[in-house]
């Protein structure tokens, strides 16, 4: 039987597999949600670096708002990372969910930074 994170473990690496089929070349806009904050950045895999990088724990972002898990805090993120990958001259991604579900905060992240003006 398998445990939670082993299943958590290979919905990841089938997706990251789906994703470097489809992704020809784009830098991939990855998404970590814990309990209590919420992740994104933008990888660029063909150099192995990190482009830009924002999360609920910066400065700017986490004094405005209540808690940095819910939907309002997912949104926030969203527009951080598309406004700091359009200054790094990123606009076309790939999005990794990782082995999250599209719905509630990380679907929130997804459409606040196509918003912002992310195109994937």
């Amino acid at each position: 039987m398998s445990t939670n994170l082993s299943l958590q473990t290979r919905r990841r690496q089938r997706l990251r597999y789906q994703l470097r089929q489809k992704s020809s070349g784009r830098p991939r806009l990855s998404v970590f949600r814990s309990g209590k904050h919420i992740y994104a950045q933008i990888i660029d895999d063909a150099q192995g670096r990190t482009v830009a990088a924002a999360s609920t724990l910066d400065k700017d972002l986490k004094a405005s708002l209540k808690t940095g898990a819910d939907k309002d805090a997912a949104t926030a993120v969203g527009k951080l990372i598309a406004e700091r990958s359009k200054a790094a001259g990123v606009v076309a991604v790939v999005f990794d969910r990782g082995s999250y579900l599209y719905h509630g905060r990380v679907k929130a992240l997804a459409e606040a930074a196509r918003e912002g003006g992310l195109d994937f």
